[in-house]
């Protein structure tokens, strides 16, 4: 299929419903959000496992601050871009009916999608590390410790070093292994759980799209694989939805 038959296809396939979206940094890189793994990505400069780890919080909060504030922390003027609200659209309307989300940027949120998992935790809210109380932004990013026990501040996000959150994996295994269309947009599926979900979906029967710019492991087993800017295709797929 040329990119407007794969449009045209995948309008058919959302109209249909059932759909679940699994979105990944490549999305939000539209937002101007960095992503992980590319070449420029913040990995490129980073090592994840000594910065975004229980250890550096832990044991060198200064330099786990730092990182959060300068490469992860969202600020106010990063805005959903075009993917994102098609996608709580789509919600809105019926045809997805769940979002599974390597992000934690909380972009889905703020364009309006309701029932969103969250893989990797957030960046909100913050709470301490010792005794699990709530703490503000404004603390956080001041390294202010908590009001309550003195512990450290932290964001939600999952670190290395923890467990990903029970309640999202098996919401995501319910809605991956129920839909009828999962569509990847901007994951490169090179870990897991990531990699699981896509190839779950096609082993009850689903289709499978992957809009991410560059190829993933997964692309051979996808019903529609589009390596271009994802908000430009879902909007040319919205296009042909409202076309039919």
């Amino acid at each position: 299929m040329n990119y407007e038959e794969k449009a045209k296809e995948l309008a058919r396939l959302v109209r249909a419903g059932d759909v679940v979206i699994f979105s990944g940094a490549g999305l939000s890189t539209e937002s101007g959000l960095q992503d992980f793994r590319s070449k420029n990505g913040i990995w490129a400069h980073a090592d994840p496992a000594r910065l975004a780890s229980v250890g550096a919080l832990e044991c060198n909060y200064d330099e786990f601050l730092e990182f959060y504030k300068a490469r992860l922390y969202v600020p106010d003027e990063v805005k959903p871009n075009i993917g994102h609200k098609i996608v709580a659209k789509w919600e809105k309307e019926g045809c997805v009916k769940g979002v599974i989300t390597q992000n934690i940027d909380r972009l889905h949120q703020r364009a309006g999608s309701v029932n969103v998992w969250e893989l990797h935790g957030s960046l909100e809210p913050i709470k301490c590390h010792s005794c699990g109380k709530p703490g503000s932004n404004e603390d956080f990013l001041a390294g202010t410790p908590c009001k309550y026990c003195g512990g450290h501040l932290r964001p939600s996000v999952v670190l290395f070093g923890e467990m990903l959150p029970q309640r999202a994996l098996e919401a995501a295994d319910e809605l991956s292994g129920s839909c009828k269309t999962f569509i990847v947009l901007g994951s490169s599926l090179v870990v897991s759980p990531a990699n699981y979900f896509p190839r779950q979906a096609k082993m009850h029967g689903a289709k499978l799209a992957i809009v991410n710019l560059e190829e993933t492991p997964l692309d051979g087993i996808a019903d529609i694989t589009v390596h271009e800017g994802i908000g430009a295709f879902l909007s040319d797929t919205e296009k042909y939805m409202r076309q039919q």
